[in-house]
């Protein structure tokens, strides 16, 4: 096997790092040279997997931990559109520059022969004009490509049924692209032009996945809406989810479990910072009562909620392994990130969702239109609301014969031998570099 230089490039937050590492930990298991560029404190994972580390130099830091401090008017937008709209201007696409001079730095020391890079890596298009180095993007969220069957991605839409539906979905697609995100393709294409490069002609989301060599899709079909046409360089791979070493402790209150009728898991993962969200509802909604509750914080405000909810039936920790406590759960409440999701699926899990920003709406549209479980459509739902759709998914069996099929699905695909095929494949496509074929004489 001839090995390679891969650097993987991400998003400095949990949802864009994590499902990669156990990609990278397997093409570095394979021989392969592969190191990390991500800044903040993602570099002790990195290091941590047995990886080279590199970290941000000109890039700002700016995740979870720091966006509403970063940037405080963001709170203040209160609309789907709007508040997207600012992430990716401000998040992501102004960031590309900064990525490029330090990723351009990187390649002076480190020649890599592959780029592999979350599909919001914003300076993947520009890096690889530059420095002329395919490009493999790891979808982390639902497929976001245009399509003409489908409503337009990052409003949580379900496909429209019927003519006067489907009108309406092609009038949103158009005021979408068109205008809604027009900002968003001015700024991408500005940036493009400062590295010589043509204005994109596709969508801004549609040219994060076009552009790439390789887009390696986390999931199945099953859990994608129908589209008649798909970018050749899709790929679905399964489930991409966090290294795991394999080594599974026993869940802490594992003695509890057995003490309840019913163990209901609730998170909000770790962007969100405010409990009054999912997880006080989840709480209002459950407690004192014959059912287990399980809240995983994230890590914010744990010691307030602990002491807020005493009851028995309450456990609340900081993070909480899903493989341990999602066999033993019978329902999971979520904010609807992708990774939690892929979990519950894989543990035939029925669903709560309640999820809006950072393209959450999109898994739970999918959660919903798919019957693996309910989508409130909302991020602050009521108790009321908690407890109704629990007991719905518990007592109605379609969500669970939806997520056996899918289940079954996902068992089809094994996602690291996968994903290295499409790898070597792509890599065998790339003409030798001049110091290997010196080498070689």
């Amino acid at each position: 096997m001839t090995t390679k230089k891969i650097l993987f490039a991400t998003m400095p937050m949990d949802g864009h790092f994590n499902p990669l590492t156990g990609l990278a930990v397997h093409l570095h298991n394979q021989g392969h040279d592969v190191r990390w560029y991500v800044g903040g404190h993602y570099g002790a994972k990195v290091k941590k997997l047995g990886l080279i580390h590199y970290p941000y130099h000109k890039a700002q830091v700016i995740n979870q931990e720091n966006l509403d401090e970063v940037f405080p008017e963001r709170q203040k937008i209160k609309g789907t559109v709007p508040r997207l709209r600012f992430d990716l201007n401000n998040v992501f696409l102004l960031r590309a520059p900064e990525f490029i001079t330090d990723v351009t730095a990187i390649h002076k020391s480190f020649p890599f022969d592959l780029l592999i890079c979350d599909t919001m890596f914003s300076a993947a298009p520009m890096l690889r004009h530059i420095l002329n180095v395919p490009v493999a993007a790891v979808g982390i969220v639902p497929l976001s490509e245009t399509s003409k069957e489908l409503p337009p991605a990052g409003l949580g839409m379900e496909p429209a049924t019927g003519f006067f539906g489907r009108l309406k979905q092609d009038f949103l697609r158009f005021m979408t692209t068109r205008i809604l995100f027009k900002p968003c393709d001015d700024l991408y294409n500005e940036i493009r032009q400062r590295y010589n490069m043509e204005p994109a002609r596709d969508f801004v989301f549609d040219s994060f996945i076009r552009t790439a060599d390789l887009y390696l899709q986390s999931g199945v079909p099953g859990f994608e809406y129908k589209r008649s046409k798909m970018s050749a360089n899709v790929r679905f791979v399964g489930p991409l989810l966090p290294y795991s070493s394999g080594i599974k402790p026993n869940f802490a209150h594992a003695a509890k479990l057995k003490q309840y009728k019913k163990v209901i898991l609730a998170t909000q993962g770790t962007v969100e910072r405010d409990p009054e969200k999912i997880l006080v509802p989840t709480l209002e909604a459950f407690k004192d009562t014959d059912h287990l509750v399980v809240i995983t914080t994230g890590g914010s405000k744990t010691a307030e909620l602990r002491a807020r909810y005493p009851q028995k039936n309450v456990i609340i920790e900081d993070f909480i392994d899903f493989n341990l406590i999602m066999p033993h759960a019978d329902v999971y409440v979520t904010n609807s990130g992708f990774g939690g999701v892929m979990l519950s699926i894989q543990h035939g899990l029925p669903m709560v969702a309640a999820g809006v920003h950072e393209g959450k709406n999109e898994i739970a549209a999918r959660i919903g239109y798919f019957k693996l479980g309910m989508n409130l459509k909302t991020e602050t739902p009521t108790p009321d609301q908690i407890r109704t759709s629990v007991e719905t998914v518990l007592t109605d069996q379609t969500y669970r014969r939806n997520l056996a099929r899918l289940r079954t699905e996902f068992a089809q695909y094994d996602p690291m031998a996968l994903s290295e095929r499409y790898i070597n494949e792509l890599l065998a496509k790339q003409p030798r570099k001049q110091h290997e074929a010196v080498e070689a004489i």
